[in-house]
């Protein structure tokens, strides 16, 4: 998932991306409610982490005018309020989860699989493509009887694909959905992901639109 985290602590941030990185997901860190607007008006993201205390503003505040704009966007709220009246208010105001600090980053993760699921329609823990199957918990994948642990990049790849079948993504679309804005990717990084994901499960799992991207097949 490519994850937008809106936390204004340097020590915060820069672990939660390290995390979320190792974890295969591109988080996008900005440190304040007009970073947060700005990043929403020009990028795309499959959530937001959203601290309340963001110094000269309210995350509050960058909750409502998502839900204002009637953005499909999960947020899960992630502060050191514990208070019961804070929960709901934020709950009422269009919050989808609520996270508090200090917390495990294994729960972290769980809940965003949770939100992904509820937008995804069934809740289902796995996802599905055709012969294609994914659980994004251990990260294991499955096609035509073979299955196997993918590595946390290949995943990412592979999901994004999955969560969209039959549209074709092109190079630059997956290294949106793989990557932050401060991570370095190389030229062939793409290629190299899906080579190691058809070595795993088979060539057919990723079809190659020659001149446009790669895709993989609708349920028949």
């Amino acid at each position: 998932m490519r994850l937008l985290l809106v936390e204004d602590d340097p020590m915060i941030g820069e672990a939660l991306c390290r995390a979320l990185a190792d974890a295969g997901h591109a988080a996008d860190w900005v440190r304040d409610a007009e970073g947060a607007m700005g990043a929403l008006a020009t990028d795309a993201h499959d959530a937001m982490l959203l601290d309340l205390g963001l110094g000269r503003s309210d995350g509050t505040a960058v909750l409502q005018a998502v839900r204002r704009r009637e953005l499909a966007l999960p947020v899960i709220v992630v502060t050191a309020r514990d208070q019961v009246e804070s929960k709901v208010a934020l709950l009422d105001l269009g919050a989808d989860d609520y996270l508090i600090k200090p917390f495990d980053v294994k729960e972290l993760l769980a809940r965003l699989r949770a939100v992904a699921r509820r937008g995804a329609g069934p809740a289902s823990p796995l996802i599905r493509a055709g012969e294609l199957s994914l659980d994004p918990a251990s990260r294991e994948a499955g096609f035509r009887g073979v299955a196997c642990r993918l590595s946390s990049r290949e995943f990412a790849l592979l999901e994004a694909l999955a969560r969209r079948p039959g549209v074709i993504l092109a190079r630059g679309d997956l290294e949106a959905r793989i990557y932050g804005w401060d991570q370095d990717v190389e030229s062939n990084t793409v290629e190299v992901l899906v080579h190691g994901v058809r070595r795993k499960l088979g060539a057919e799992v990723i079809r190659t639109v020659r001149g446009a991207g790669y895709m993989v097949d609708r349920p028949r």
